[in-house]
């Protein structure tokens, strides 16, 4: 059975999209500094004021951060148990499947490497969001071992902050990974489509991070 081009080119395309966006937007950073970067500086704000009061504060803003990436960790787990359900029975819902495209139906083949590439996106996810839990968690411990009887060094801020800047990091990459599967379920339609998705996946992540209301809102208030 041979396996279709450029079906298998749709489908890869998110993933390329995916890893080409984190390294475009690193670039972007150093000429408009995105939604992401702006709130890295406020991240610093937050442990430098953290560092000087004694306070449950923020063990109850960490301990929300930490309830949403678990959320996510739980729920990619969940998907990735059910795609490799999908592809240990293809041959039961291959009918289905074929029942909703557009133009020549994909063969079997296809729907098999499909839902291998949409489990390896899913798979990047669930370790990109256990990864951010683990920094999140290490972030607690950092906050909790500030001595607030005396100020805190600079050096040790700006090492807090920024296992707190890595965790949100980890955490974006994970949450970008299900906006780039919209394109992916897309391809089951037509592999134009999901072409055309992912060029407005693209498209929505750059608004978002560099030209939303949010980060102008942020940008007015952050130096950069």
């Amino acid at each position: 059975m041979q396996i279709n081009g450029f079906a298998l080119f749709a489908s890869m395309l998110p993933l390329l999209a995916l890893y080409f966006y984190g390294f475009a937007s690193r670039l972007l950073d150093q000429s408009r500094p995105s939604l992401s970067a702006l709130m890295n500086e406020q991240r610093f704000n937050w442990v430098t004021q953290a560092a000087r009061r004694d306070s449950p504060l923020d063990a109850i803003l960490s301990g929300n951060i930490m309830s949403s990436v678990s959320f996510f960790a739980s729920t990619t787990a969940l998907l990735i148990l059910a795609l490799f359900t999908v592809i240990g029975q293809l041959q039961d819902f291959l009918p289905a499947l074929s029942s909703i495209t557009l133009g020549p139906a994909y063969t079997e083949l296809d729907l098999q490497m499909h839902n291998v590439v949409l489990l390896f996106l899913f798979v990047y996810a669930f370790l990109a969001f256990t990864l951010s839990l683990r920094q999140f968690n290490h972030f607690c411990i950092l906050i909790g071992a500030f001595d607030h009887t005396k100020p805190a060094p600079a050096e040790e801020i700006r090492t807090v902050a920024r296992i707190n800047a890595m965790a949100a990091q980890r955490f974006n990459s994970g949450i970008r990974s299900y906006y780039f599967a919209i394109p992916m379920v897309a391809w089951f339609v037509s592999s134009w489509l999901a072409i055309i998705v992912t060029i407005g996946t693209v498209g929505l992540l750059l608004h978002r991070e560099y030209f939303s209301n949010a980060r102008w809102l942020v940008a007015r208030i952050t130096p950069h």
